[in-house]
């Protein structure tokens, strides 16, 4: 499938810890508080979807990035712009069905009891996050019926399951990956895939293998099944972490340090230059060769891809004009197609 993929092999990164790495990745600082790059294009582009939340989130590891929720937190953006994080096994979102001896009806009766009471609160105080409280709790009774049926794979036929590696029932990459489509295909603007233990500072070689088995079918998988359903040239994949490992040995013979001066990812569809390859470093992968491409690059060609003008699309926030790329960051034309 190399003639779909755009590759970068020439990232680098100013953080070379997790959690400053990942947020710098996720949100174009190092420090929490601001915006996730998903919050930023719900905040810009809005929702396609009236059931389900703009921008939602699918962690397939045991503990989940080490940065946490600040990698898809709204920060200083209204909250309804926040990822909703889904559960892939049992409900998708914690108390999503209704206690025992409360039906659909009486929910509805409550719920407007509720937003009547915050509308009046809405109109003395002005405070735009009350509006932001009344449009989640919309969306949760909303979700009580969406959320469980695009989380449930039962209605996918077996070619498709088996081309994925999912197994029903099973939480995984590979379902999340399936998961993935299915959210698009029902208008979810930005969905946000982790899949944590990638840090082999030791035992490099069985780990990566067993990584690599977990998320490699369901990886293609998905960038086909985009194409065949007709949704890849509207839908940009990105593959990657938040920075690569060392080429020096860590860890007795069998591991690597983090490296933040070059890493490697690959995108897909969504207007990139398809079947190419940017970018090298030297001989050993230490450094860049050519064509450096820093995350605010990556964030500046990306927000170029969903029709933004990186630098144009602020918000004022304590005197002054943010963005995702901050202050720096050049659209790399050469990855357009």
């Amino acid at each position: 499938m190399v003639d779909d993929l755009c590759i970068v092999r020439s990232m680098k990164t100013d953080a070379f810890n997790h959690a400053p790495a990942q947020l710098l990745m996720s949100t174009g600082s190092q420090q929490f508080g601001r915006p996730s790059f998903g919050s930023w294009v719900t905040y810009g582009l809005g929702s396609e979807s009236q059931d389900l939340p703009a921008f939602i989130v699918l962690n397939s590891g045991k503990k989940g990035p080490s940065a946490g929720s600040g990698n898809w937190n709204s920060g200083f953006l209204p909250t309804v712009h926040s990822g909703v994080e889904f559960r892939s096994t049992g409900d998708p979102v914690l108390y999503l069905s209704n206690p025992q001896g409360v039906d659909r009806k009486m929910q509805r009766q409550t719920l407007d009891v509720v937003n009547n009471l915050n509308r009046q609160r809405l109109e003395t105080v002005g405070d735009p996050e009350i509006a932001a409280r009344i449009s989640s709790y919309e969306m949760a009774f909303r979700m009580q019926q969406s959320a469980p049926e695009v989380m449930s794979t039962k209605d996918e036929p077996a070619h498709v399951l088996e081309a994925y590696g999912v197994k029903p029932g099973e939480s995984s990459f590979a379902n999340n990956c399936l998961l993935a489509r299915r959210l698009v295909q029902r208008g979810v603007r930005f969905v946000q895939l982790f899949h944590e233990s990638w840090d082999q500072h030791g035992g490099l070689k069985k780990d990566i293998a067993k990584n690599c088995s977990d998320t490699d079918q369901a990886c293609a998988a998905l960038v086909q099944d985009l194409k065949q359903n007709g949704l890849l040239d509207e839908t940009l994949v990105i593959w990657g972490g938040e920075f690569g490992r060392t080429p020096m040995v860590q860890g007795g013979d069998d591991g690597r340090d983090h490296h933040p001066n070059s890493f490697t990812i690959w995108m897909a569809g969504g207007g990139v230059k398809a079947g190419s390859v940017y970018g090298s470093t030297d001989e050993l992968g230490f450094k860049v060769a050519e064509n450096p491409v820093h995350v605010h690059d990556l964030h500046a060609t990306i927000m170029h891809l969903l029709g933004f003008d990186h630098k144009r699309l602020t918000v004022r926030f304590q005197g002054r004009d943010y963005r995702l790329t901050d202050v720096h960051g050049e659209v790399v034309e050469a990855l357009l197609a």
